[in-house]
């Protein structure tokens, strides 16, 4: 239940993948321009240095980064990444943006042997790569212009690249065509025949002959490296180096020109591998992504596979937190600097007045989430943010299993708040008020939090590393519920905590505006002598029974639990046995949680009830193939019994509904 996902713009990171399933796995590569592919997949990270290997450190100008820095910051253990890119409409315009550079040593008849990048970005630009070469003897009983013949234990797969040296003391490169095992004619056991894809050159022998792999090393010239070993040189070889690349590679991906075929050393001596030159081609389009492309029209609940956008999230089964920093932009990390000065000819003397010369007009930042831009304190903008944000409440209330956390729009006075604020009305989702300061990259003390910066290409020139950096308050949120969850449990509140890693608010809330947006449901952080606190942890709903985050947390951790544990009576014979059985595990579940304090009562009865008998299963509910189990519990807030139904239906699915 501490589990948060974050949705949001970096500069690298998983998307646009292909779709990797029984139908596509063998027989074509990962890069056939005809694959289906995802834009959005939801990649799990554990620290913030795993996020920063795959997405990038602070370099790109979203507030990702800084979100899911403040959650580890504040205590997460676990998050999922949604990296967010445009979706152009058209494959071409998709796959633009990927760098791409020729390796040198090999090459697949008129086609180089080229690599991309894994993902879009500029990132991708600092890659190189090498190819080298092993050698092993193969020792061989019999050989013919075409074939070898070898022991039955020698490993030779069909694929396999053989250097032959011949008895002239040349060398040549012949590929393994296919292999047939025959059995022996006067001594027991087998042997193996391998035959080439092209026999020796005529009025020559075959003195020798060795198995060739190659060996491919990656560096993307931020730290991060790969070596892939015993790769071969054909499709026909279990590790084809393209397959290789494609399954086992976090940084590059085949080319399709050469992906189906073969690639072929260029010098049969096989020398020592150069690094190809850095690869180019790679482009950030951060201007492009809208706040569309968190969503996905063509997608609905039920689909076999996740959705793009935020709806990739969808099939979490650990998932319990979602935030959206870069949902809309408010303002750019940094403010632009003018670099194109206003002609002007002002002077102590008069003159005749004539027109200016043209002179350049300040470029749009190419650094910046323009296409996300939206200013909260225009009121058509504003509603702009909140259609978006109601988007993210129903995709909660849809899946029932999370809660979204959402900001309160920065710049907002106290009755733009109030008039914010009606427009929610979910248990699923939590606001946060105000938004919250701190440092930029530079100053962040990033080794004090067991952060690694070495290797990190600052790529930009604006003043953002020593600036103070306006965060989303849900972030924060995030990373304070997962810590206070694992300390004391879920249905401890996550409240009265202070923030980790934070400087100041945005807005210092008055004791008597604290009081009023408390009352309406909004989670304040308040500036205080030892920090900065968050001061509640309320949902967004008008239901009095759902007003604690606890308590929609504990129903969502019951719910799942049973969900996940109780899958075995649909199997079962309903009769009476089956239902005091039933009545018991349940029982059991609910008693723990009572001794660890999750409802209210002196003893069980007053804390919770289960019933699952005659009453609620009559004759007719049992000839329907139906059970169901009543569940009742009286969290610590509120006092009054919340009534949780299981039914066994009668196509044998397990239903879970809140009374």
């Amino acid at each position: 239940m501490d589990v948060c996902a974050f949705a949001g713009v970096a500069p690298r990171g998983p998307a646009r993948t292909p779709v990797i399933d029984e139908q596509w796995r063998d027989d074509r590569p990962c890069v056939e321009p005809e694959r289906p592919r995802r834009r959005t997949v939801a990649a799990p990270v554990e620290s913030f240095d795993e996020y920063r290997r795959l997405f990038g450190g602070f370099e790109g100008p979203g507030l990702l980064p800084y979100a899911v820095a403040s959650f580890f910051e504040q205590g997460g253990r676990r998050a999922y990444i949604a990296r967010i890119v445009h979706e152009y409409g058209d494959p071409v315009d998709n796959a633009g943006g990927v760098a791409h550079g020729d390796v040198p040593g090999a090459g697949a008849n008129v086609s180089p042997f080229r690599l991309r990048a894994r993902d879009e970005g500029s990132w991708g630009n600092g890659l190189r790569a090498a190819l080298n070469f092993t050698t092993r003897p193969l020792i061989f009983e019999n050989h013919a212009p075409d074939s070898l013949t070898v022991s039955d234990d020698e490993e030779l797969p069909a694929g396999t690249l053989l250097r032959l040296t011949l008895n002239d003391a040349r060398h040549v490169l012949r590929i393994v065509a296919n292999v047939t095992r025959r059995e022996r004619e006067q001594l027991a056991g087998f042997f193996r025949v391998a035959v080439f894809d092209q026999p020796a050159p005529d009025g020559t022998d075959i003195e020798s002959a060795e198995v060739v792999e190659g060996v491919l090393s990656i560096d993307d010239g931020d730290g991060r490296t790969e070596r892939h070993e015993r790769l071969g040189f054909s499709s026909l070889h279990p590790r084809w180096m393209a397959t290789v690349l494609c399954y086992e590679s976090q940084l590059v991906y085949p080319d399709s020109d050469w992906s189906g075929g073969e690639m072929i050393p260029e010098n049969p001596k096989l020398p020592p591998g150069q690094w190809s030159a850095p690869f180019e081609g790679g482009k950030d389009r951060y201007p492009e992504v809208t706040p569309e492309d968190f969503f996905d029209s063509a997608w609905t609940f039920g689909d076999d596979e996740p959705g793009n956008g935020v709806y990739a999230l969808a099939q979490l089964s650990d998932l319990s937190l979602l935030v959206a920093p870069d949902l809309y932009s408010p303002a750019p990390l940094a403010a632009p600097e003018d670099v194109v000065s206003t002609a002007s000819l002002a002077g102590p003397d008069f003159d005749r007045c004539f027109d200016l010369p043209e002179t350049d007009e300040q470029a749009i930042p190419q650094f910046d989430l323009v296409g996300l831009r939206l200013d909260p304190t225009l009121a058509n903008e504003r509603s702009e943010i909140i259609r978006l944000q109601q988007k993210l409440v129903d995709f909660a209330e849809a899946s029932r299993s999370f809660i979204v956390l959402l900001d309160v729009p920065p710049g907002l006075n106290q009755r733009q708040i109030l008039n914010w604020r009606p427009n929610f009305n979910s248990t699923f989702a939590a606001a946060y008020h105000p938004w919250l300061q701190t440092r930029g990259l530079q100053t962040r003390g990033l080794q004090t939090r067991g952060l690694q910066t070495r290797g990190l290409q600052i790529s930009r020139g604006d003043d953002t590393r020593d600036a103070l950096i306006h965060l989303p308050p849900s972030a924060v949120a995030a990373g304070i519920i997962a810590r206070q969850e694992m300390a004391f449990g879920v249905p401890h509140g996550p409240a009265n905590a202070l923030a980790a890693e934070v400087i100041d608010v945005d807005d210092r809330v008055a004791p008597a505006r604290h009081d009023e947006l408390h009352t309406q449901g909004v989670n304040v952080y308040l500036r205080e002598r030892d920090g900065i606190r968050l001061t509640a942890a309320r949902t967004l709903s008008r239901d009095p029974a759902f007003r604690q985050l606890s308590v929609r947390r504990l129903m969502t951790m019951i719910s799942r639990a049973l969900y996940q544990q109780m899958q075995w009576i649909v199997f079962e014979p309903n009769n009476p046995a089956l239902r005091a059985e039933l009545r018991l595990v349940l029982r059991g579940y609910l008693r723990r949680l009572f001794q660890l304090g999750a409802f209210r009562g002196a003893n069980e009865e007053q804390a919770f009830f289960v019933r699952c008998d005659e009453t609620n299963n009559p004759a007719f509910i049992a000839d329907a193939g139906r059970l169901i189990a009543e569940i009742g519990v009286a969290p610590s807030e509120p006092l009054e019994f919340i009534v949780l139904r299981v039914a066994r239906e009668g196509d044998g699915m397990l239903a879970l509904e809140e009374k």
